[in-house]
């Protein structure tokens, strides 16, 4: 138990320096096309539609490769 805590801690400060320097990079994380925007007088409402996906599919592939390689 021990173990997976702290791989899920690495995991989350990798993550974490990834997101903090992605804007840095120019790379529009969460402003992609298909983000879905809707703005009124008093309200906002935003859903990340295709960043949605996109993490998704990352995050498919990082857990297949950890799952062949084990």
């Amino acid at each position: 138990m021990g173990k997976w805590m702290i791989l899920s801690g690495v995991i989350l400060v990798i993550l974490g320096i990834i997101l903090y320097f992605v804007p840095r990079l120019g790379i529009p994380l969460g402003k992609l096309p298909g983000d879905i925007i809707v703005r009124r007088e008093n309200f906002t409402f935003y859903f990340p539609l295709v960043t949605s996906i996109l993490a998704s599919v990352f995050l498919s592939l990082v857990f297949y490769l950890i799952s062949r390689f084990r």
